[in-house]
């Protein structure tokens, strides 16, 4: 590709209008006025509304799982209003609509789960009885399989609304992605890092995915030099997982892919709503194996684990 290459058209960004995604949209701008020398005025951002954002008095099981926070953004896309679309991957659904793909990951952040209370250092130094604010099915499962005494209320909103809440005292203690926080610059406040091997993020936590048209040539072009491979690699491998549970916000699910070298560890969980059961899955390959390894770790899980039996009752 031309090297200092000029558009006709400026590059139009769809994105989420939260303060983090519009961090992440920024970033995705950057890496593009970067990797091809263009101007500022060439890279345009676009928030748009999505009902997930608007819709905050439900859970999101309740009013229709992860879709809510990419249908308007994928539909701008479709007609053309944007050019590209930048998304947490955690946040999208198994599969995307005809006529998208997914054309860039940019480098992955800490894809672990943080811990964040005002009472205690982390969870198992919480009180008897503490009540947990979180969104998150996966997470409120997980939290009940460590320590089934916690309540959990619904805790939807934005990072900083979520914080807010916290220091308002609502609750004792809530759970946020640590790579969203890293991103925000607000690291400070994060009591604990929660290890992998006492909570399994969500599938392709940490990622910033960028979607485009698949028949658009050009923005494809724009976007290879931004492809993070090491990520891309990692998450095609969590949502092959994913794809083969038809995992949505309803269903408790957790995954994640760690490369070593040539090597892949890929480390898959199913749990039940009120963390009761669970069924986990380990599974090591290549790095060419990525996809084909996380579908059959999903294969494999869905002989063990009855995901309508787990999906059958609410929390606690």
């Amino acid at each position: 590709m031309a090297q200092n290459p000029r558009w006709n058209v400026a590059i139009r960004i769809g994105t989420r209008a939260s303060r983090l995604a519009l961090v992440q949209a920024h970033e995705t701008r950057q890496r593009l006025i970067e990797a091809h020398g263009l101007a500022p005025d060439e890279v345009e951002i676009l928030p748009i509304s999505t009902a997930g954002d608007r819709i905050k008095d439900r859970s999101l099981a309740e009013i229709g799982g992860k879709g809510l926070f990419t249908k308007e953004i994928e539909t701008a896309l479709m007609e053309g209003r944007i050019d590209l679309a930048v998304h947490s991957m955690k946040d999208m659904p198994s599969a995307l609509p005809d006529g998208l793909v997914m054309g860039a990951m940019l480098p992955r952040e800490d894809p672990r789960d943080a811990f964040l209370s005002l009472v205690a250092p982390d969870i198992a130094g919480l009180p008897r009885n503490a009540v947990m604010g979180t969104s998150s099915v996966r997470r409120r499962a997980q939290i009940k399989r460590l320590r089934p005494d916690i309540g959990t209320v619904e805790f939807r909103g934005n990072v900083d609304t979520r914080l807010a809440k916290l220091s308002a005292g609502l609750v004792h203690a809530t759970l946020l992605a640590s790579a969203g926080l890293r991103r925000m610059g607000m690291a400070d406040r994060i009591t604990a890092l929660i290890e992998p091997e006492e909570m399994l993020p969500a599938v392709a936590q940490g990622a910033i995915g960028i979607e485009h048209r698949e028949d658009d040539a050009r923005t494809a072009r724009l976007l290879e030099p931004l492809d993070h491979r090491p990520t891309s690699i990692a998450v095609q491998c969590e949502r092959a997982f994913l794809a083969v549970l038809d995992g949505s916000c309803r269903t408790p699910i957790a995954g994640l892919c760690l490369i070593d070298g040539e090597d892949l560890w890929f480390r898959g969980m199913v749990l039940a709503l009120d963390g009761d059961s669970a069924h986990e899955i380990e599974k090591r390959g290549g790095l060419a194996d990525a996809e084909r390894l996380g579908r059959a770790a999903g294969e494999e899980m869905l002989g063990k684990a009855d995901l309508q039996y787990l999906t059958a009752a609410a929390p606690a």
